[in-house]
């Protein structure tokens, strides 16, 4: 199997986890400390592979969230392409970062993400959400270099077995 259709399965495949992971029921005190699975394996595929992990793909993802979440369509989406645009534009650094400061980078995606959300919540409904909508992103910061150490396993096993 070619290096990059292995890469894409991965893709997909890391992406339905995401979602999987996103959709999965928590008690409702610890939903607001469940990390933004979807973005950051956008951002990770963004980042190790930006010719499979393109605007078009992020799209995408961010439309099937909406469906399986029930939200807004068009809300994670936009999120998801904004981070995505942000993460191929800075590519070429973030790939020489530590991973603690790839961490502080995805912190600061995320709370974008987060200002995007609040942004159209209070054009929609009338309301912001609370402050609360913020830890989330503080969680994905520490839960980063596992993503990216287990990620990283993955890929390197797979390509020694294809």
């Amino acid at each position: 199997m070619a290096r990059n259709q292995l890469s894409y399965r991965m893709m997909v495949i890391s992406l339905l986890v995401a979602m999987v992971l996103t959709i999965l029921p928590l008690p409702e005190t610890a939903e607001w400390f469940r990390p933004y699975w979807v973005a950051m394996f956008v951002i990770y595929w963004a980042i190790e592979a930006p010719g499979l992990m393109t605007m078009g793909w992020a799209f995408a993802a961010g439309i099937l969230l909406d469906f399986l979440t029930g939200t807004l369509l068009g809300q994670h989406a936009l999120g998801l392409v904004i981070a995505t645009y942000i993460v191929h534009r800075f590519r070429l650094r973030l790939r020489f970062f530590r991973l603690w400061q790839q961490a502080i980078v995805v912190m600061v995606v995320l709370l974008n993400d987060r200002i995007i959300y609040t942004w159209i919540h209070a054009l929609v409904y009338g309301h912001t959400p609370g402050w609360w909508i913020l830890i989330a992103p503080f969680v994905a910061m520490v839960t980063w270099p596992w993503l990216i150490l287990i990620m990283d396993l993955i890929r390197r096993q797979a390509r020694g077995s294809a």
